[in-house]
């Protein structure tokens, strides 16, 4: 996985310059109540994760850099930007970064939908990512030419544990949890009731550029790093603002569920984004 930490390095360096250049306008002096009012992003990678929560926002402007899709605007009067971030790992770290050097959040959730890892959880449950972790970050066994793949096998591989070589580290083979922050994780309790779907559940959401369909895969990564769902960027923006200091939270609903037989449902992602409003909203009295 040395490939997904140059990367995500690339993209960063990548991002960091455009963030310095792509604006041509001159820079204007905001007021004091503004300076003092850092935004709250949201993030969703696709249009249908992202745009109703847009078209919830007022006084709205629109803003793009390279692929990305800034909706700024308002809720209760308190700045809130809406990122659509595109799908997996090295986009939604590339936006994080730009994100977090053009308006310094105050807040970041990655929110959106997910497969579900748990049977015990069901299309419409909601996840609050109490841990973020990347199921794609592991190290393969020795095996030579002819001995076969042990994908069962394979460990964890923290690529934050040194910055040298993961083999000269021995915890470099721990798994590495992004923890949600607390303040955030309070707000979204306090208003689990006002998701009707489904229930509101704390736990961990898995995040690697690979899409699980067999089910013993499933199950191992559940039994093995504790995942209760699977998506495709949310341990990565996790990384990044972790390197920013900047509180982050992963929200996550399941769209299916290969576990027990949880059909795919497009209409959960209108759902999560509709409670992700209330979270935002309850947060927002905090601030």
């Amino acid at each position: 996985m040395s490939y997904l930490t140059r990367t995500l390095t690339s993209a960063l360096l990548f991002i960091l310059l455009l963030a310095g250049c792509s604006s041509n306008e001159p820079a204007t002096e905001a007021s004091a109540e503004e300076e003092n009012q850092q935004p709250i992003l949201i993030q969703g990678p696709m249009p249908i994760e992202a745009e109703n929560f847009a078209e919830r926002l007022e006084n709205v402007e629109e803003e793009e850099s390279g692929t990305f899709v800034f909706y700024k605007g308002t809720v209760d009067d308190y700045p809130v930007i809406v990122m659509k971030t595109g799908k997996g790992m090295e986009n939604t770290a590339a936006a994080t970064a730009l994100a977090i050097e053009k308006f310094n959040p105050a807040a970041i959730i990655n929110q959106g939908t997910s497969g579900g890892h748990d049977p015990d959880l069901n299309v419409f449950d909601i996840v609050l990512g109490e841990r973020t972790v990347n199921l794609g970050s592991l190290k393969t066994g020795n095996r030579e030419d002819g001995e076969g793949i042990t994908p069962t096998e394979w460990i964890p591989m923290d690529l934050m544990a040194s910055e040298g070589s993961a083999g000269e580290d021995p915890d470099a083979e721990n798994i590495r949890y992004f923890e949600g922050d607390k303040d955030l994780l309070e707000a979204a309790k306090a208003v689990k009731e006002t998701h009707k779907e489904g229930k509101v559940v704390e736990g961990t959401i898995g995040s690697a550029d690979v899409w699980n369909n067999e089910v013993d895969r499933i199950q191992w990564f559940h039994e093995n790093f504790g995942s209760s769902v699977e998506e495709m960027e949310g341990a990565a923006g996790a990384q990044i603002a972790k390197a920013y200091d900047t509180p982050y939270l992963g929200i996550r609903i399941l769209s299916n569920n290969k576990t027990n037989g949880g059909e795919y449902n497009p209409e959960t992602a209108a759902s999560n984004q509709d409670y992700v409003y209330e979270v935002v909203k309850e947060y927002i009295q905090t601030k």
